[in-house]
């Protein structure tokens, strides 16, 4: 093994151009706020009922919010059933639904860096090709069309009434949504419903990309690993066929098929490789790759000073709220039992393991 591949400088732009948004929509909350307010004479409320009014404006805000969001997911959806997709899993925050063994259900997920997701078993392709734009932004869609409805509605409704806040809400919040997933953007955790669009647009090899990561989940759900699936789905792109971050995520898979396989060495220098390209991987999957990497160092080598390189800041928060996947469980296991010599904390570690993986 290699010392510790140091991560490629990414560019901040998309991530900027999120903060902005997310800025701007605070500002406007606020002045819905004031508006919302004003028609209270707040200078004129007992102490007992403004405290009761803000507890309305931040219930109404985080109604909003889980509301678009359901119907973010929900455009994925209904978009994807209608261009030849089929269920495979429906997850609001930690709350998800999984077809599996030919039923759905109900289990617990939760992945950083998103409130919701919907994944549907994709059709076959047709000469390398199968519909992917309504797919992709169907969430977008839906968040359009609702913003629309909810600021219409709005206008219907007294300014001092719960329903007026709760649209105007649903209305600001339905816009942020729309811009913060259709611009084709990369936040820095994951790629958003945009950047996807666009990576697969007029793209035959990210179309199949695509088609194969929706395709292995299918498979997963059903119980099958991907040492059972097709090798030829897992074929290495090109270093250039890895700027696009559709396309990067079968690389990350080919890293993942590799571990299932026991191939410690080839995986390692595999994800070696990866982290040192200027990819498309989403930051989500390069900390999953470095974590790989710092299990096969702990059953190797054993370096502290590559382990230390490895576990910086941004990496051990990641792991945190990652902390239920059984690969960082697997990971942190073998730190505290092979680094830290704690016995009683790895115990306790592989008996959460052990739960998870039940």
């Amino acid at each position: 093994m290699e010392p510790y591949a140091t991560k490629p400088k990414k560019k901040k732009g998309g991530q900027w151009i999120n903060k902005l948004i997310l800025w701007s929509t605070g500002i406007l909350s606020g002045v819905l706020v004031i508006k919302y307010m004003n028609q209270k004479s707040p200078e004129q409320l007992p102490l007992s009922d403004l405290a009761l009014n803000l507890a309305i404006l931040w219930v109404c805000l985080l109604a909003a919010m889980l509301l678009q969001t359901i119907i973010h997911e929900t455009g994925h959806l209904v978009f994807g059933l209608l261009t030849g997709y089929r269920f495979s899993s429906f997850r609001i925050l930690s709350l998800m639904w999984l077809k599996a063994d030919d039923r759905v259900q109900f289990k617990h997920m939760r992945i950083p860096g998103t409130a919701g997701q919907c994944l549907m078993a994709p059709p076959n392709l047709q000469d390398g090709k199968m519909p992917v734009l309504l797919y992709n932004l169907g969430g977008v869609i839906m968040n359009t069309i609702t913003a629309i409805l909810c600021l219409c509605f709005s206008f219907l409704c007294p300014r001092d009434s719960f329903a007026w806040l709760l649209l105007a809400f649903s209305a600001l919040v339905g816009f942020a949504f729309a811009l913060t997933n259709g611009l084709p953007i990369q936040t820095g955790v994951i790629n958003n419903d945009g950047r996807n669009a666009l990576s697969c647009f007029k793209n035959e090899e990210a179309t199949r990309a695509l088609w194969i990561q929706l395709k292995s989940t299918e498979q997963n759900s059903k119980g099958i690993r991907l040492r059972e699936m097709p090798e030829d789905w897992f074929a290495f792109p090109s270093d250039e066929s890895m700027k696009n971050g559709i396309i990067a995520f079968v690389g990350v898979l080919a890293c993942n098929r590799l571990m299932d396989e026991r191939r410690f060495a080839e995986a390692d220098a595999l994800m070696e490789h990866l982290l040192s390209l200027d990819s498309g991987i989403a930051g989500l999957h390069r900390g999953q790759l470095t974590c790989d990497r710092m299990y096969v160092e702990l059953m190797t080598q054993n370096r502290p000073d590559v382990l230390n390189e490895m576990r910086t800041k941004d990496q051990l928060k990641l792991m945190k709220a990652l902390g239920r996947d059984p690969s960082v469980l697997r990971t942190e296991f073998a730190y505290t039992l092979l680094v830290e010599k704690d016995q009683k904390k790895a115990d306790r570690i592989l008996k959460l393991f052990e739960k998870v993986a039940a």
